[in-house]
């Protein structure tokens, strides 16, 4: 009797082990999907919500998992969002940076853990990821100079709206220094920080107030751009905008009569879609570009979509 029911209890166990076996494999498919953690600057901005739209819309397409977290413009906020996607051993991790320098520590964690990297939109400074996707922001910067220039016949004191903790946002603040520089009747007289709309509106006013006789504001976004122009037009001033992100509102606002008069436009969402496309590369142990620039384009009043070039350190681009 009792070797009858030894043999029972280890035929149970075998069969058991037989089922649990089977199970394990049943779900092999869902645990091989390749899982993407993304940290997002803001949502705040359009132009991000159009890169977050084509990380999503990518990754169905994709059949990947994608977990987005949106960084709210507070580094803080971003690093513990990619320490949490390194502590859940995601595949790859895509960011658009909340601060070009603060955001190093936090990629060599994930880098430390094995985990490829992907910025897109803004760089990380002083460590290497596996794949940057962006604007050519310097190229955006020389053309927004160039468009302003034109607008005022080579003459006039402009300022300038920045971001200074964002490397893409220096590069366009550069190059438009650049193009400004060959215009000698250019004079940049002030440099403010906007980096939301509001501030940008207060800081367009300091401008305005401090320099009476300013004939130009860059911004280096649609917000700032949008918000320099609401400015103007209480104040009642003759300063024209020239922007930069070129989405619907920023576009439409350049369409009608009032001081925006052009801005460059980049593609979030080719530049979403490729930042998916090379993290599952990455994911998959393939080779990727290391650098993939997006050259931008140029919208303006009167004309819309313009043709612009940028060869050999000059801008080619007709503003009627």
């Amino acid at each position: 009797m009792k070797k009858k029911l030894a043999l029972l209890l280890s035929v149970l166990l075998v069969l058991s082990l037989a089922i649990a076996g089977c199970s394990s494999t049943a779900a092999d498919p869902e645990d091989d999907q390749i899982r993407i953690g993304a940290s997002i600057l803001t949502q705040s901005h359009p132009f991000y919500v159009s890169i977050k739209t084509a990380l999503e819309e990518e990754a169905a397409k994709q059949n990947v998992a994608i977990d987005v977290s949106v960084a709210d413009q507070d580094l803080n906020r971003q690093i513990s969002a990619i320490e949490d996607f390194i502590n859940k051993g995601v595949d790859a991790i895509i960011i658009t940076p909340v601060d070009s320098d603060g955001v190093k520590g936090a990629i060599l964690k994930a880098k430390a853990a094995n985990i490829p990297v992907v910025t897109v939109d803004i760089k990380a400074n002083d460590v290497e990821v596996d794949s940057h996707i962006a604007t050519d922001n310097y190229s955006g910067g020389m053309i927004a100079a160039e468009a302003m220039a034109q607008y005022l016949n080579g003459q006039g004191d402009i300022a300038l709206i920045t971001y200074p903790e964002v490397q893409s946002v220096r590069d366009r603040i550069d190059g438009f220094k650049k193009i400004a520089a060959t215009h000698p009747g250019l004079t940049i007289v002030t440099e403010l920080p906007g980096r939301t709309r509001q501030e940008a509106k207060s800081a367009s006013e300091d401008m305005l107030t401090g320099q009476a006789n300013l004939k130009g504001i860059f911004g280096f976004g649609d917000d700032m751009a949008i918000a320099a122009n609401a400015a103007i037009t209480e104040r009642n001033s003759n300063a024209i905008v020239v922007g930069f992100d070129g989405l619907e509102e920023a576009r439409n606002s350049v369409d009608q009569d009032n001081a925006f008069k052009a801005v460059v436009v980049q593609y979030p969402d080719r530049m979403g879609s490729e930042g998916v496309i090379n993290a599952i590369k990455l994911a998959k142990g393939e080779a990727v570009e290391k650098e993939i620039p997006v050259t931008p384009g140029l919208y303006i009043h009167g004309q819309g979509f313009v043709d612009v070039k940028v060869e050999d350190g000059k801008v080619i681009v007709n503003v009627q």
